[in-house]
């Protein structure tokens, strides 16, 4: 599925390809919380790196978190005018980027179920919507954004 996003002062726009649509994984770490804001959580798609477009990454500026007092690998991508968090990519898996939810413009399909990841680094304020299908992790999840979405027969 072709993705399009974008930040809130319209100066990045890009284009992504995904097999792996669905806003689903729910992400409460103290990193996603506090970096993409929302219901506490942030929602990150999978896409094949290979196939990002962008146009306005003069405006774009990266955040690389400190995790235990080591510097992730991972770079957060935002705009550097409105603070969008636009995707995440991690040269330790140079294949894939993901895209934040909230920076996609393209009508995303619903899921049927949703995982709540990181529960055990929730802001206490924050109240976990876990429906009866949905599962929930105080750490990483046992399936990744690929296996979730071949399990349920989902990819495009």
């Amino acid at each position: 599925m072709l993705l399009e996003g974008s930040c809130h002062c319209q100066a990045v726009t890009f284009r992504v390809k995904s097999p792996h649509p669905y806003p689903f994984n729910r992400c409460y770490c103290s990193i996603c919380r506090k970096t993409a804001g929302g219901g506490g959580y942030a929602i990150n798609l999978s896409a094949d790196s290979k196939t990002l477009s962008c146009i306005g990454e003069e405006h774009i500026t990266i955040y690389r978190a400190r995790i235990k007092g080591e510097q992730s690998t991972a770079e957060r991508h935002f705009c550097k005018h409105c603070a969008t968090s636009l995707w995440v990519y991690d040269p330790d898996w140079p294949e894939l980027i993901h895209p934040f939810a909230s920076a996609i413009d393209t009508p995303l399909p619903s899921p049927p179920q949703n995982v709540h990841m990181m529960l055990g680094s929730r802001a206490d304020w924050v109240e976990i919507d876990a429906r009866f299908q949905d599962k929930c992790f105080d750490e990483y999840p046992d399936e990744s954004l690929a296996e979730w979405h071949q399990r349920l027969g989902l990819e495009r």
